[in-house]
């Protein structure tokens, strides 16, 4: 995989504008990938499903009691609750359900404002159908863990950020992730 160090622009259907770089979709890259995320950072982030019309934002309850891999589906398991997700081979629907529901599509995206700068981060999983699995909104140095405004910008939030671009892109941390001014809708 090629991997663009500062991919275009894009207007989104919202009216908003972002950055997007791929990510490796092998089942060992996106369970490396979950655990991180969910092991690692299950405190300081969101997660769900945003599309037109919903946004489901989600808080772990606390850290996962378990993370295991069963025909293709990750299940991460907060004990009370839990959720999968198809990110390798899946036999026991079938192959062409198997093929629908493994993920095929992941990205890195970076929301840019008006002004040219970052105001969010974030993660999306796609499926073979290329309907939206998972939503990760990453921690943001413009939102406390509780996701109220902070006074100033805490750019140690972006260190999630930092480590999924340097272990699964191979790229450095960008500068322009730290010209922000603060976070907002778009």
């Amino acid at each position: 995989m090629t991997v663009v160090f500062d991919p275009e622009i894009l207007d989104t259907e919202d009216g908003g504008r972002e950055q997007r770089w791929p990510l490796p979709t092998d089942e060992d890259s996106l369970l490396r990938l979950v655990r991180l995320l969910f092991e690692d950072y299950w405190n300081d982030m969101w997660f769900g499903l945003l599309i037109e019309g919903s946004a489901l934002e989600v808080a772990a309850p606390n850290a996962p009691k378990k993370i295991g891999m069963y025909d293709g589906y990750v299940t991460v398991d907060f004990g009370r609750w839990h959720f999968h997700l198809c990110i390798g081979e899946h036999t026991a629907s079938g192959p062409e359900l198997g093929r629908i529901r493994r993920c095929s599509r992941a990205e890195l995206y970076r929301r840019i404002g008006r002004d040219d700068t970052v105001t969010s981060w974030g993660l999306r999983m796609f499926n073979g159908r290329g309907e939206q699995m998972l939503t990760v909104m990453l921690p943001t140095p413009f939102l406390t863990d509780t996701q109220q405004l902070t006074a100033e910008p805490i750019w140690e939030h972006l260190e999630a950020w930092d480590r999924i671009r340097a272990e699964f892109l191979e790229l450095q941390s960008d500068p322009r992730d730290r010209t922000g001014k603060g976070f907002r809708h778009s």
